[in-house]
């Protein structure tokens, strides 16, 4: 088991409270921490997590210590806090109080099991979490109904809920999974990938795998760097399988990594510089893809700005995820299935490296979690085009992987065309004729003959 004051510095770490826990520093009223305790169970079972917390000694706004004098062996009209709300909580719930000392102050951590079977009730009245606030769940009808079908049948997944198409096909997951070297039986792909629920009905898995996933993934791009700004251009990936509409997205970003996000003459020299790190936004579609609460019917969002790249994911960490953890690149994933999909055909992998990538090349400060999403920021660099535009026009920069990729090729084939490059690379047309500009310019190929009968001549290596 996690120690007391492990659990706290989890909860410390997070930007702001969540709906399964509260800080307090010496509120001590007997009748609310029934309720809380109430809400805090409810709400916990909600957003699948196995407890909820209260703490003492917190402050709710900095998350600093600052000690309590709050007793949970105090008494009541005579009668022991604990057992006063004991009587009072239906079905029964096996809270606990824990107290330490944290920087040499006094913390109090009660921990209260989620709700399970059916709500948490405190003096035959139901509680529930509304953001930071204590609510009577009769109050929000949606919600209650919401917690009684996830006490009945379990936290809703990608493979316990039921798609509402169930006419699908899979041609196209055949082929992708033939292309990797990966030949899928057609009498137990179903079973095997788990893309049915126990009744038999193709789940949200099966609907994002078939050949028409009824979810697209949108990228907008603004002229600067609010949404406030013009939306100039808006690209709708999707409505097939998933695993092509992830290749074309990462192909897309490589378009945008040397094409001027405002279509605007401002900076000539960026298609030889790099805007962000290719690396860092390919774990970062990956980890929104895999980590997604598709089950709500959201899907991720791209959204490109003059400045930077957001990558939104819905949903939040995964129930027993820490932030620590999470940074670290010990991963929990909101999507199993999914994620040991991409595991199998390679388009992960089990080290973790994702979000400590993306650590690396922006810092912690890359993302932002909040209430019911996390967005990553991958800011541009800017500063190597504006070194680029004042230094010696002589310094000779790096080729890109992309541009080496396209060198060899061509010292493969030196008759080799832009159209099959891009073929073979997978890349657009904008990429593949950047990058042979660069190759030209920079003194690594020379067009020798005409045309159509003439060949690329290589000058260097890279």
């Amino acid at each position: 088991m996690k120690k007391t004051v492990e659990i706290i510095n989890e909860l410390r770490a997070y930007e702001s409270e969540r709906e399964w826990f509260e800080f307090k520093l010496n509120w001590s009223n007997a009748k609310e921490i029934g309720e809380y305790i109430s809400a805090l169970a409810n709400s916990a079972a909600y957003e699948g997590r196995k407890n909820g917390y209260l703490v003492w000694g917190i402050s709710n706004k900095t998350h600093e210590v600052e000690g309590t004098t709050f007793d949970p062996n105090s008494e009541v009209k005579g009668e022991p806090l604990k057992h006063f709300l004991a009587r009072q909580l239906y079905p029964e719930n096996n809270f606990n109080f824990d107290e330490t000392v944290i920087d040499g102050k006094r913390v109090v951590l009660l921990t209260i099991p989620a709700a399970k079977i059916s709500p948490l009730s405190f003096n035959d009245e139901r509680f529930i979490r509304i953001g930071s606030s204590k609510e009577k769940i009769r109050k929000y009808p949606e919600k209650e109904s919401f917690l009684f079908q996830i006490l009945r049948t379990g936290f809703p997944t990608m493979e316990n809920t039921p798609s509402d198409y169930q006419d699908l096909t899979f041609e196209k997951l055949f082929i992708y999974y033939g292309a990797k070297g990966l030949p899928l039986n057609r009498t137990t792909f179903k079973r095997n990938l788990g893309l049915l629920t126990e009744d038999g009905k193709y789940n949200i898995l099966a609907q994002l795998l078939s050949d028409d996933s009824h979810m697209s993934i949108r990228v907008a791009l603004f002229s600067g760097k609010t949404k406030a700004d013009m939306m100039f251009a808006v690209r709708e990936f999707g409505n097939q399988c998933l695993l092509y509409t992830l290749d074309d997205i990462l192909r897309y970003g490589d378009v945008l990594n040397v094409m001027q996000a405002d279509e605007r003459d401002r900076v000539v020299e960026r298609k030889e510089v790099p805007l962000f790190e290719s690396d860092a936004f390919r774990e970062a579609v990956v980890n929104a893809f895999v980590h997604n609460a598709w089950v709500t019917k959201n899907e991720p969002m791209i959204t490109v700005f003059s400045d930077r790249i957001e990558i939104l994911s819905r949903g939040t960490l995964a129930p027993e995820q820490t932030l620590e953890g999470f940074y670290s690149g010990v991963s929990v994933p909101v999507n199993k299935k999914l994620s040991d999909l991409f595991l199998q055909l390679h388009i992960s992998e089990r080290t973790g490296r994702g979000v400590p990538t993306i650590v690396k090349a922006y810092g912690k400060k890359a993302y932002e979690f909040l209430e019911n999403a996390i967005v990553v920021k991958i800011p541009f660099n800017w500063i190597n085009v504006m070194v680029e535009r004042s230094g010696s026009k002589n310094k000779q920069k790096p080729l890109s992987k992309t541009q080496q990729k396209i060198l060899a090729l061509i010292k493969e084939n030196p008759s080799i065309t832009k159209a099959l490059v891009a073929e073979t690379l997978y890349l657009g047309k904008t990429t593949v004729d950047n990058g042979f500009s660069v190759l030209k310019d920079s003194g690594y190929i020379e067009r020798v003959g005409s045309r159509k009968k003439g060949y690329y001549k290589i000058l260097k290596d890279d």
